[in-house]
């Protein structure tokens, strides 16, 4: 299934969106869209799926995406409640030569490093939270100005982590078409005994051109990325279930436990107990 494609609901005052979006109205599948968005988690925890980049989200993170950048964030547990405060914005919002300006150089080059997503850390995430919170009721010139006072926070600091390692978009929307198929169903499939010759058919490749293609456009192999997604929700069953390992390692996808306690190693450097122990605290 090709990613969504959102469209702002802009209204006739307004030149971006700030609006809090809540279960159900949270849940959106893979997608991109032509406005960059900043967005701060105000409920809820899960996966985070942006470019080629796997990782978690938490109540309290903020992340900053460009433009065109696919991306899906998946909660926890089916039944866990998940909210954020969506801001999104064109680049020509205020103007075709308003980020053009000799002032805005810096902002520039933050929407070029934000094409790999970014996650907002530090002291930048405590003065973004307070202006994000309240950007959904501010009114007038001062919405400019907040948003403005937003991009100037992450643009002025290196209180970030850049995500995704680049995809290749390419200029035909039919090559485009199938690296958002393999990703789609990956997303939806990686808890059951899925591998190269489920993946490449999905896209309607054989499996050797499959594992071309999607190191070409994801510069990692289709393995690595199925083990993070599974290790990624491994973590979660881990730091927030009592379920035992034996359990987490068949439920996150994985076909034996000696094969889990390996990749799960190899990509966190801590065993699966070691992890569980370091995330109770105990």
């Amino acid at each position: 299934m090709k990613p969504i494609t959102q469209k702002l609901p802009l209204t006739e005052n307004s030149s971006f969106i700030s609006r809090t979006y809540r279960t159900p109205n949270f849940e959106v599948p893979w997608h991109y869209h032509i406005e960059y968005e900043l967005i701060l988690f105000t409920e809820g925890s899960g996966m985070s799926f942006i470019g080629n980049y796997i990782g978690e989200f938490e109540t309290g993170d903020i992340f900053f995406l460009a433009k065109d950048l696919p991306h899906t964030f998946q909660k926890r547990e089916k039944d866990l409640i998940t909210s954020a405060i969506v801001v999104q914005f064109r680049e020509d919002c205020w103007g075709k030569d308003f980020f053009l300006s000799d002032e805005c150089a810096h902002i520039r080059d933050l929407f070029a490093i934000s094409e790999q997503g970014l996650k907002i850390s530090g002291t930048s995430r405590s003065l973004l939270t307070n202006i994000i919170e309240g950007l959904e009721n501010t009114k007038g010139f001062q919405r400019i100005i907040s948003l403005c006072n937003c991009l100037n926070i992450i643009a002025s600091s290196s209180d970030y982590t850049l995500l995704s390692t680049g995809m290749v978009r390419q200029s035909n929307s039919k090559g485009n078409d199938k690296i958002d198929k393999i990703f789609d169903f990956t997303i939806n499939s990686f808890k059951e005994p899925v591998g190269l010759k489920e993946a490449a058919s999905a896209a309607n490749m054989s499996v050797p051109a499959f594992c071309a293609y999607f190191k070409k456009c994801t510069k990692k192999t289709y393995n690595t990325f199925l083990n993070e997604i599974r290790i990624g929700y491994a973590c979660r069953l881990l730091a927030n279930t009592g379920k035992p390992i034996s359990q987490v390692c068949f439920e996150s996808g994985f076909q034996s436990l000696q094969n889990f306690n390996k990749q799960f190693y190899k990509l966190k450097q801590v065993t699966p107990s070691g992890y569980r122990k370091n995330t109770s605290g105990n």
